[in-house]
């Protein structure tokens, strides 16, 4: 059993709803809210309790009708993570204070702040975590099959927000997804089968637009699996952005760095492990130099993998020669290279520097500040990530997350879908919004996306945060994110 609460039996367990009030000073106004964190229950075929997904929102209360007020539904991903990191880090009235992204230490002191980046002013917010994630819980074991998938925790959200809208009166209100990270296939599949049907009903709920942070959503399977294209390519713009970040190869822009390199690896760099050994001595040499430059490999690496790029590998290859590995959620972040070199292949991909850093900072900015002042008080083990992902439900016989997104598009016109990824993200590489956007056959006209200088936790740093919360601003409120 993962979590503990008052009672785990269906028969006894009683939905917990905790309310609070506040203010924050957004843009020079101070904006007056009230929260209600609550369980929202799905009851099996008997009427009894099967699991819950909790809640957390924040309403303006300064405002007489709200009605038509826009509500932002923000979760992330795993599959089997809670909404700490959107929470506490992006879109809650109060978050982490950042500091330099490569932190010293993995602890404090810590500090939370009023978010000042807060979107409360312009539209009422409500964090989610799925069932048995954060303080959602699974009561029902037997009941796994139907929350634990693809299309089951997307028809599980539906089903969430057609409920909590007609709870609050908001069926008028503008409403938009904000998913991070496996969030985004969560998105896709919701959207695509809010516009068309689920495995067994049909919903009537529209989605004014998503926002995408950190894309899962492709043309392939599940993650990408099954993707008709060399995963060197998809990955070599953030291998080349990741090794501008610590080596410098040059005086562009990140942003300029990484159009040269991808012109490179779209044409040169693809043609040339597509030819394999037919590649002549010259033609080699010169691929092995650009993709040495480009992304700050040995010449050894590429000659022992026939010039591919491994993700896990480039982590400790990059940086090598400094006795750093870099972390996959974030290329900022570095940890010393585990020893003996074994140590670092068989274990290095498990030890991530980010996650080192950050996890215990946003645990306890959760737990040591937001949760007491939205007065929830659970006797539940709070669950910031569950390893469902092992045992997923992989399967979209209603199509790939690519497919659901663009059904959705075509058969909602007007929605708007904006892509936000991090130049250092090695965990969702950009090149993933490059062929969604090159292959998916979005509406050009309502697609947008933009790159930051952080990791896959886009808000990771004072001006990211800023940058990514005033683009989404941006988005909610018509304009184009992508040129704000």
């Amino acid at each position: 059993m993962l979590y503990q609460t008052e009672s785990m039996k269906q028969d006894d367990f009683k939905p917990a709803r905790f309310t609070s009030e506040g203010s924050i000073t957004l843009n020079g106004k101070t904006i007056p809210y009230k929260t209600v964190s609550e369980d929202n229950v799905f009851y099996d075929s008997e009427g009894k309790a099967a699991a819950s997904i909790f809640s957390y929102s924040y309403f303006r209360s300064d405002v007489k009708d709200a009605s038509t007020r826009p509500v932002i539904f923000g979760y992330n991903g795993g599959p089997g993570s809670s909404s700490m990191y959107v929470h506490t880090g992006f879109l809650g009235v109060r978050r982490v204070s950042y500091g330099e992204p490569d932190r010293p230490s993995a602890f404090g002191p810590w500090k939370v702040i009023d978010n000042p980046d807060c979107l409360l002013d312009i539209a009422d917010l409500v964090l989610i975590d799925p069932v048995g994630t954060g303080y959602g819980v699974l009561l029902n074991q037997d009941k796994k099959k139907d929350f634990f998938g693809i299309e089951q925790d997307a028809e599980a959200l539906l089903n969430f927000i057609e409920l909590w809208c007609r709870k609050y009166n908001r069926g008028l209100s503008p409403k938009y997804l904000v998913g991070e990270s496996y969030g985004c296939t969560r998105t896709a599949t919701a959207v695509g089968i809010a516009a068309s049907e689920g495995k067994e009903r049909a919903y009537g709920i529209a989605f004014d637009g998503v926002v995408m942070i950190g894309n899962t959503i492709t043309c392939g399977q599940y993650f990408g699996q099954g993707m008709p294209v060399e995963s060197s390519i998809i990955g070599f713009p953030t291998y080349a952005a990741v090794n501008w970040y610590h080596h410098h190869p040059t005086d562009q822009s990140v942003e300029d760095f990484v159009k040269e390199a991808k012109a490179f690896a779209d044409h040169d760099y693809l043609l040339a492990l597509y030819k394999g050994e037919s590649l002549d001595e010259k033609e080699k040499e010169q691929i092995i130099e650009k993709v040495c430059y480009y992304t700050g490999v040995s010449r050894e690496y590429l000659e022992a993998r026939d010039l591919r790029i491994g993700d896990d590998d480039f982590r400790s290859e990059v940086c090598r020669k400094d006795g750093k590995a870099v972390s996959r959620y974030d290329g900022r972040v570095t940890r010393p290279l585990l020893l003996p070199q074994l140590e670092e292949r068989n274990k290095g991909e498990e030890d991530d520097a980010t996650a080192d850093r950050y996890d215990a900072y946003f645990y306890a900015a959760l737990t040591g500040d937001v949760l007491p002042r939205l007065n929830v008080k659970l006797d539940r083990t709070y669950v910031q990530l569950a390893n469902y992902w092992k045992n997923w439900d992989k399967e979209t016989p209603m199509g790939t997350t690519g497919e659901q997104l663009r059904r959705a598009m075509d058969r909602r016109p007007g929605m708007r879908a904006f892509f936000a990824n991090g130049w250092f993200d090695l965990c969702t590489e950009f090149g993933f919004v490059f062929h969604t956007l090159d292959h998916d056959h979005l509406p050009k006209d309502r697609t947008f996306w933009k790159g930051y200088g952080s990791g896959h936790m886009i808000y990771l740093g004072e001006d990211n945060v800023h940058a990514l919360a005033s683009d989404v601003r941006a988005f909610i409120e018509g304009k184009d994110p992508s040129n704000h």
